[in-house]
């Protein structure tokens, strides 16, 4: 083997550790094995994910610039803090652009889009077929969000679709706690399969004055169970 294909085969090894890293510890993050402000100490990091210094900090850097991690002057860093502001303003955000977004698909979609919300309502409304509490909670999340992704597709601009995904992004940690709650508790999750089958009708039947408010209502219902989750773990 060359020089250059070593080097090559090298730059992807730490490359991939350093995706390895951020998704690890990203997701940790998002299901609370680190509590807000939660001080991230490198030799605990080590040692929880066999990863070296390296990659860690790669990780953390990209953390840092979508506001899961801060960090500290000289000091390391931290688990970003949670607030009931935030809390209020990320799924007040999501909710106004999601709404915005179904009412440009339902003018902008085709037959197409019309299939894909069908199917993947259809695929959400099995995910009771998971039979352990851990992949219904994958099963139903994974399900869940492909449903929704294909009601508002039909907008067609990748760019606002960017930037639903960032803010999809910032809302996951507050989310976490909300989906706990939800797909565990089968009234709760009968109530959301009612909301979806409604959110189908009207837009399949392109009634965009009725639709928008009403995915705004339905992106809106997880605050008030996220807030008291939020006070009763003494986050808020």
């Amino acid at each position: 083997m060359s020089l250059t294909a070593r080097q090559d085969d090298s730059a992807d090894t730490k490359e991939n550790l350093g995706i390895r890293a951020y998704k690890q510890l990203k997701n940790d993050i998002i299901k609370g094995a680190f509590r807000p402000d939660e001080k991230l100490r490198m030799s605990v990091l080590k040692e929880r994910y066999d990863l070296g210094i390296g990659p860690l900090r790669e990780a953390l850097s990209q953390l840092v610039a979508e506001h899961l991690v801060v960090a500290i002057s000289q000091r390391g860093y931290r688990v970003a803090p949670m607030s009931l502001a935030e809390l209020h303003d990320i799924y007040d955000a999501r909710a106004q652009l999601e709404a915005m977004l179904l009412g440009l698909a339902i003018e902008r979609g085709d037959d197409a889009w019309e299939a894909d919300i069908l199917a993947k309502s259809y695929q959400l409304s099995k995910v009771s077929e998971a039979n352990t509490p851990h992949s219904l909670l994958e099963v139903w999340d994974a399900r869940h969000s492909a449903f929704h992704t294909a009601l508002v597709r039909g907008c067609r601009s990748p760019q606002l679709m960017k930037v639903r995904d960032g803010l999809f992004d910032k809302v996951q940690r507050y989310r976490h706690f909300w989906l706990k709650e939800t797909v565990f508790s089968e009234q709760a999750l009968e109530k959301k399969r009612q909301e979806h089958d409604a959110l189908v009708v009207v837009t399949l039947a392109r009634r965009k004055e009725e639709a928008e408010p009403m995915m705004r209502e339905h992106l809106m219902t997880p605050v008030p169970i996220i807030t008291a989750v939020m006070q009763q773990q003494g986050i808020a």
